[in-house]
Protein backbone atom coordinates (compact mmCIF):
# COMPACT_ATOMS: atom_id res chain seq x y z
CA UNK A 1 0.00 0.00 0.00
CA UNK A 2 1.40 3.39 -1.03
CA UNK A 3 1.77 6.15 1.52
CA UNK A 4 -0.06 9.40 0.84
CA UNK A 5 2.50 12.08 1.65
CA UNK A 6 0.80 14.78 -0.40
CA UNK A 7 -0.34 16.73 2.67
CA UNK A 8 2.94 16.43 4.52
CA UNK A 9 5.70 19.01 4.87
CA UNK A 10 9.27 17.77 5.18
CA UNK A 11 12.20 19.80 6.46
CA UNK A 12 15.45 18.77 4.82
CA UNK A 13 18.53 19.93 6.76
CA UNK A 14 21.41 18.99 4.45
CA UNK A 15 24.29 21.22 3.33
CA UNK A 16 25.73 18.94 0.64
CA UNK A 17 23.99 20.03 -2.59
CA UNK A 18 24.14 16.64 -4.37
CA UNK A 19 22.76 14.86 -1.28
CA UNK A 20 20.16 17.60 -0.82
CA UNK A 21 19.01 17.18 -4.44
CA UNK A 22 18.93 13.38 -4.09
CA UNK A 23 16.75 13.43 -0.95
CA UNK A 24 14.53 16.19 -2.37
CA UNK A 25 14.02 14.17 -5.57
CA UNK A 26 13.31 10.98 -3.58
CA UNK A 27 10.70 12.84 -1.52
CA UNK A 28 9.13 14.20 -4.71
CA UNK A 29 9.01 10.67 -6.17
CA UNK A 30 7.31 9.48 -2.97
CA UNK A 31 4.68 12.21 -3.39
CA UNK A 32 5.76 14.60 -0.63
CA UNK A 33 3.52 17.66 -0.58
CA UNK A 34 6.15 20.23 0.36
CA UNK A 35 9.88 20.19 1.08
CA UNK A 36 11.49 23.05 3.00
CA UNK A 37 15.27 23.13 2.81
CA UNK A 38 17.93 24.36 5.25
CA UNK A 39 21.70 24.14 4.84
CA UNK A 40 22.55 23.55 8.51
CA UNK A 41 21.12 23.19 11.99
CA UNK A 42 20.97 26.93 12.61
CA UNK A 43 18.88 27.47 9.46
CA UNK A 44 16.90 24.33 10.35
CA UNK A 45 15.79 25.83 13.67
CA UNK A 46 14.57 28.93 11.83
CA UNK A 47 12.77 26.81 9.23
CA UNK A 48 11.05 24.60 11.82
CA UNK A 49 9.92 27.71 13.72
CA UNK A 50 8.48 29.28 10.56
CA UNK A 51 6.80 26.18 9.07
CA UNK A 52 4.50 23.42 10.27
CA UNK A 53 6.78 20.46 9.64
CA UNK A 54 5.60 16.85 9.72
CA UNK A 55 8.98 15.09 9.38
CA UNK A 56 12.57 16.34 9.54
CA UNK A 57 15.40 14.69 7.64
CA UNK A 58 18.72 16.02 8.93
CA UNK A 59 22.28 15.25 7.94
CA UNK A 60 24.59 14.77 10.90
CA UNK A 61 27.48 16.72 9.36
CA UNK A 62 26.51 20.34 8.77
CA UNK A 63 28.30 23.56 9.74
CA UNK A 64 28.19 25.73 11.79
CA UNK A 65 25.59 23.74 13.76
CA UNK A 66 25.61 20.01 13.10
CA UNK A 67 22.56 17.80 12.92
CA UNK A 68 22.95 16.39 16.41
CA UNK A 69 23.07 19.85 18.01
CA UNK A 70 20.05 20.78 15.90
CA UNK A 71 18.15 17.76 17.28
CA UNK A 72 19.13 18.55 20.87
CA UNK A 73 18.04 22.19 20.57
CA UNK A 74 14.78 21.31 18.85
CA UNK A 75 13.94 18.66 21.45
CA UNK A 76 14.72 21.14 24.23
CA UNK A 77 12.07 23.50 22.79
CA UNK A 78 14.82 25.96 21.87
CA UNK A 79 13.89 26.09 18.23
CA UNK A 80 10.44 27.60 18.52
CA UNK A 81 8.99 24.75 16.47
CA UNK A 82 7.30 21.52 17.44
CA UNK A 83 9.79 19.64 19.67
CA UNK A 84 7.90 16.38 19.06
CA UNK A 85 8.37 16.33 15.28
CA UNK A 86 9.82 13.00 14.05
CA UNK A 87 13.46 13.29 12.96
CA UNK A 88 15.35 11.02 10.58
CA UNK A 89 19.14 11.36 10.99
CA UNK A 90 21.10 10.88 7.76
CA UNK A 91 24.81 10.05 8.08
CA UNK A 92 27.73 8.11 6.74
CA UNK A 93 28.84 7.35 10.30
CA UNK A 94 27.11 4.14 11.31
CA UNK A 95 29.20 3.08 14.28
CA UNK A 96 27.09 1.78 17.15
CA UNK A 97 28.17 4.56 19.53
CA UNK A 98 26.98 7.18 17.01
CA UNK A 99 23.61 5.49 16.61
CA UNK A 100 23.22 5.39 20.39
CA UNK A 101 24.27 9.06 20.64
CA UNK A 102 21.71 10.06 18.00
CA UNK A 103 18.99 8.00 19.67
CA UNK A 104 19.81 9.54 23.04
CA UNK A 105 19.61 13.03 21.52
CA UNK A 106 16.04 12.31 20.37
CA UNK A 107 16.42 11.04 16.80
CA UNK A 108 13.40 8.99 15.71
CA UNK A 109 14.99 7.01 12.87
CA UNK A 110 18.53 6.58 11.57
CA UNK A 111 19.38 6.39 7.85
CA UNK A 112 22.86 5.44 6.64
CA UNK A 113 24.37 7.00 3.53
CA UNK A 114 24.22 6.41 0.69
CA UNK A 115 20.51 7.09 0.95
CA UNK A 116 18.28 4.99 -1.25
CA UNK A 117 14.63 5.31 -2.20
CA UNK A 118 13.93 2.12 -0.24
CA UNK A 119 15.71 3.42 2.86
CA UNK A 120 13.99 6.82 2.83
CA UNK A 121 10.60 5.21 2.17
CA UNK A 122 11.13 2.64 4.92
CA UNK A 123 11.97 5.26 7.56
CA UNK A 124 9.03 7.47 6.56
CA UNK A 125 6.69 4.48 6.55
CA UNK A 126 7.85 3.53 10.03
CA UNK A 127 7.13 7.06 11.31
CA UNK A 128 3.72 7.31 9.63
CA UNK A 129 2.41 3.79 10.21
CA UNK A 130 3.90 3.03 13.63
CA UNK A 131 4.56 6.35 15.37
CA UNK A 132 6.36 6.11 18.67
CA UNK A 133 5.06 8.11 21.61
CA UNK A 134 7.02 11.21 22.57
CA UNK A 135 8.36 11.18 26.12
CA UNK A 136 10.13 13.57 28.48
CA UNK A 137 12.17 11.83 31.16
CA UNK A 138 14.84 13.71 33.04
CA UNK A 139 17.13 15.31 30.47
CA UNK A 140 15.79 13.18 27.61
CA UNK A 141 13.05 14.41 25.29
CA UNK A 142 12.21 12.42 22.19
CA UNK A 143 10.58 9.28 20.89
CA UNK A 144 10.13 6.42 23.32
CA UNK A 145 13.34 4.40 23.04
CA UNK A 146 11.62 1.19 24.11
CA UNK A 147 10.34 0.30 20.64
CA UNK A 148 11.47 -3.32 20.78
CA UNK A 149 10.25 -3.88 24.32
CA UNK A 150 6.88 -2.31 23.53
CA UNK A 151 6.48 -4.49 20.44
CA UNK A 152 7.38 -7.60 22.45
CA UNK A 153 4.89 -6.60 25.17
CA UNK A 154 2.19 -6.15 22.52
CA UNK A 155 2.94 -9.62 21.09
CA UNK A 156 2.79 -11.15 24.57
CA UNK A 157 -0.53 -9.44 25.31
CA UNK A 158 -2.02 -10.63 22.02
CA UNK A 159 -0.82 -14.17 22.71
CA UNK A 160 -2.32 -14.08 26.20
CA UNK A 161 -5.59 -12.65 24.84
CA UNK A 162 -5.71 -15.40 22.21
CA UNK A 163 -5.09 -18.07 24.87
CA UNK A 164 -7.80 -16.60 27.09
CA UNK A 165 -10.28 -16.61 24.22
CA UNK A 166 -9.73 -20.33 23.60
Amino acid sequence: MALDLSRMTFLLVVEDSPMQRLIRDLLADLGAGRVVEAANGTDGLVAVAENEVDIVISDWMTEPMDGLDFVRRLRACGGGGDPTVPIIMLTGHTERHRIVEARDAGVTEFLAKPATARGVSSRIRSIVEAPRPFVRLGRYAGPDRRRRAANEDDRRRRALDADAAD
